[in-house]
């Protein structure tokens, strides 16, 4: 078998509530192929987001380890991480996380320009992206013009403007109602077809999670086998 894009072992999280300690993340162990679509499903609390977190480089396991493409994360700099998070990972979160002040194209270009790409490619490329999520004629818009699921939108072209290995998306559908939550879905699907991206999506709905080939269930901080 090759090897898979990403490797985690036996990672705990624990985080300091004043005199408690919380633990959320316990020996958690997780493979994920390359062009893999995983649906990470749980409920609210079960430790999905922390995961993802740490999967994606955002932040670090109090113990265990990490592999993407072969790479141990412990082992990056601060400056390795800041690029693998540019770089490598796409994040799409629940609460979209758009800068307020930039328009949608703005905020498509973002990672973009931080990985310095060329003005006109990196605006060539988020042009391309809403065209493909269907915002041709809501670039210029800022995102207190669009709806939750335009915002949802930008926030999949700007998790892709980078080509990255991984999309890691959290609770994409979870501020949208059942259709626009659908049409994401769709969308989250067809461009990982498209692009051979590697897809996780963290979620507490089955129905979410009936679209993905494997399912692996978070349970009080454990993968259920």
């Amino acid at each position: 078998m090759s090897e898979p894009l990403l490797s985690a072992r036996a990672l705990t999280k624990t985080y300091a509530m004043g005199k408690r300690a919380l633990e959320v993340l316990r020996g958690v162990n997780l493979d994920v192929a390359r062009g893999e679509f995983l649906a990470l499903r749980g409920a609210s609390g079960a430790g999905k987001s922390t995961l993802l977190h740490l999967i994606g480089g955002l932040d670090t396991p109090n113990a265990g380890e990490i592999h993407f493409a072969g790479q141990n994360l412990a082992a990056f700099s601060e400056r390795e991480l800041t690029e693998f998070r540019n770089h490598r990972v796409g994040f799409v979160f629940q609460a979209y996380h758009l800068l307020p002040e930039l328009t949608a194209l703005e905020n498509v270009c973002l990672p973009a320009r931080v990985a310095r790409v060329p003005a006109t490619r990196a605006v060539a490329r988020g042009r391309e992206l809403l065209a493909r999520v269907g915002l041709t004629e809501r670039m210029e818009h800022k995102p207190f013009e669009l709806s939750g699921g335009e915002q949802q939108r930008v926030a999949i072209a700007r998790a892709l403007v980078n080509e990255p290995d991984l999309v890691l998306a959290d609770e994409p559908t979870g501020n949208l109602d059942s259709h626009t939550g659908g049409e994401i879905l769709e969308l989250l699907k067809s461009l990982r077809v498209q692009k051979q991206t590697t897809l996780v999506i963290a979620t507490h709905d089955a129905h979410v999670a009936a679209n993905a080939p494997r399912v692996v269930e978070l349970v009080d901080g454990q993968i259920q086998t």
